[in-house]
């Protein structure tokens, strides 16, 4: 174990019911102790709240810690290593209410977000949240995080959280779901004129951020989305924890 880290563990006077920390720089978050598959990452400014490992301030920490995004309630493992890029926050997180009309007025800004995000070098990264390598679900919440709008983490989860619109009332910035009859798998946003914005894989995608239309009659790729189109939502709030 670093001794730095053992260190600030051993330090650490957070009070143990908050143990509430900002991200001074990007942090990939885990799906296991094991910290070997992505689960999300964290951008720099994020807050995140600290479980309670097993002998948090003994000579050896765990492997992992075990955190939660105070944004979007999104659960991970983190490096011990990672500790380090912590600070404790006196603030804990508060979300910000966000009218309908308040949404409406930024989504140029996030459908911005999106168009320079492709213009930059990058291929899709499962879990990918921090450009240039995105997932589907990461590049719709980093668009709309850019203004301070949070959305939660996953496809299905933006899916439940938007407001379902019929496709024929699509409107700029809102966001198209796609997957099987039982659940979103990819999420897209809207731009108009049957064109979206989305980051996919390289098995039926492009490796990245690119456009498609919501057609049946589009390119490989477009149809091959088509064919799972579940529907469509409206961000017409922002994510309270």
């Amino acid at each position: 174990m670093d001794r730095d880290l053992s260190l600030k563990l051993a330090d650490d006077r957070t009070p143990k019911e908050t143990r509430e920390y900002r991200c001074m720089t990007d942090i990939n978050l885990y799906d296991s102790p094991a910290c070997q598959r992505l689960a999300t990452q964290a951008a720099r400014g994020r807050q995140l709240r600290i479980g309670h490992p097993p002998a948090w301030n003994q000579v050896d920490p765990p492997m992992a810690i075990e955190v939660c995004l105070c944004e979007d309630d999104y659960p991970g493992w983190l490096a011990p290593g990672d500790f380090l890029q912590l600070e404790p926050v006196t603030v804990p997180y508060q979300a910000v209410a966000w009218t309908e009309a308040e949404i409406q007025s930024h989504l140029p800004a996030v459908i911005a977000f999106t168009q320079a995000a492709m213009a930059q070098p990058n291929i899709y990264l499962w879990g990918g949240t921090v450009g240039p390598n995105y997932d589907c679900s990461g590049l719709m919440q980093a668009a709309f995080a850019s203004v301070g709008i949070r959305l939660p983490r996953d496809a299905y989860q933006q899916e439940a959280f938007t407001t379902p619109i019929d496709l024929a009332d699509l409107r700029s910035g809102d966001l198209v779901f796609f997957g099987t009859p039982e659940k979103a798998t990819h999420v897209g946003l809207y731009l108009g004129d049957q064109t979206y914005i989305h980051s996919s894989g390289q098995e039926q995608g492009r490796n990245g951020i690119g456009l498609d239309r919501l057609s049946p009659d589009g390119d490989a790729v477009s149809q091959a989305y088509y064919r799972q189109l579940r529907g469509a939502g409206r961000v017409t709030r922002s994510y309270h924890p």
